[in-house]
């Protein structure tokens, strides 16, 4: 089966930590976003994926695409890049694999992470994973009979008819199908909201009686800005076994577990945790942090911080710790506080 892996977006929401990175690569512990969507593909699926096909924007660059081909590397896939130069919606990204669209295909976006038993019955034509929300209306939602067949597809929709909203997982048993229907999107430009919709492509093969099926997920966490993020990142440190590095210096602190530490971490005089990640090479002084993502070279010291997210090469420094700071910096800030 072929993966398909659509992340050209340019993650305006995480600004600025998105600035100087894509957003599936932003660290959450000791993986990427993306990664952890792999991890727990690769974890929790019943057949076996041969190929990763990223769909990126050439703005990424070499190193990038150099990142993203050892990610499947190490899941032992084969890595493929494919591009995106325009954002023209679901459709038109998935398109954009198109050598890779045949078989067995399955279509994650890079832009969330999950918790499911992926148990796929490749007798179906297709299956999309769902989750229950509160208000529906910011995502594409299904309509579904008895037996969980979709009978309907919404595109964020302002009185929905159904709360199921799609997550961004996806299974088609035949991808040169699918292939077919997201063309005929674009050789008739057919758009909604401006752009062209996977829903769309959906609805018109249900139409033709391919048999589409919904399924649960257990949880599904977003990273679409700081608070979202820093939530998914608390969940991922409580649930897995993320590992520390041996290779860090603690001096004379206290460290509030679930936490993670790259390597060459050096922690002095400070209570760091729960719910924080350190980036390789970070040092932290007479500080107390929380629930926080701190990327890899920066020096924290003097500082109360909490629910925050440091860029890489950063320093935040404060004379005395008198007030709790709430912090989305990109890297190489530099905050000083008398």
């Amino acid at each position: 089966m072929n993966l398909i892996i659509p992340m050209a977006g340019k993650g305006t929401r995480m600004r600025p930590s998105t600035l100087t990175v894509p957003k599936p690569l932003f660290p959450i512990a000791d993986k990427s976003i993306v990664e952890w969507l792999i991890y727990e593909i690769f974890h929790s699926i019943n057949i076996p994926i041969q190929t990763i096909a990223y769909v990126i924007h050439s703005d990424f660059g070499k190193a990038v695409e150099e990142e993203l081909l050892q990610i499947a590397q190490k899941y032992k896939a084969q890595g493929k890049i494919y591009y995106q130069e325009q954002a023209l919606g679901t459709a038109h990204a998935i398109l954009c694999a198109n050598d890779s669209l045949y078989g067995n295909v399955l279509i994650a976006f890079a832009d969330t992470l999950f918790k499911a038993d992926f148990q796929i019955d490749t007798q179906k034509d297709g299956i999309i994973w769902t989750k229950t929300v509160d208000d529906p209306r910011q995502y594409g939602v299904v309509v579904t009979d008895e037996n969980k067949k979709i009978v309907n597809f919404e595109e964020k929709p302002e009185n929905p008819l159904s709360n199921e909203a799609i997550i961004g997982i996806y299974f088609f048993k035949d991808g040169a199908y699918l292939k077919s229907e997201l063309q005929y999107l674009i050789d008739n430009n057919l758009k909604e909201k401006g752009e062209y919709q996977l829903t769309n492509a959906m609805e018109n093969m249900r139409k033709k009686g391919y048999a589409l099926y919904s399924q649960t997920v257990d949880k599904w966490l977003d990273c679409g800005n700081r608070s979202t993020t820093l939530y998914s990142h608390q969940v991922v440190l409580q649930e897995n076994n993320v590992i520390s590095s041996q290779k860090n210096t603690i001096i004379n602190s206290q460290i509030i577990q679930p936490c993670y530490m790259a390597d060459d971490v050096i922690i002095e005089n400070s209570v760091v945790g729960p719910y924080v990640s350190i980036g390789k090479g970070v040092s932290i002084k007479d500080a107390k942090i929380e629930n926080t993502i701190i990327m890899q070279q920066s020096k924290i010291q003097g500082c109360i911080i909490h629910k925050s997210i440091i860029g890489s090469f950063s320093q935040i420094q404060s004379k005395e710790m008198k007030r709790v700071m709430n912090l989305h910096v990109s890297d190489y800030t530099q905050i000083e506080i008398e």
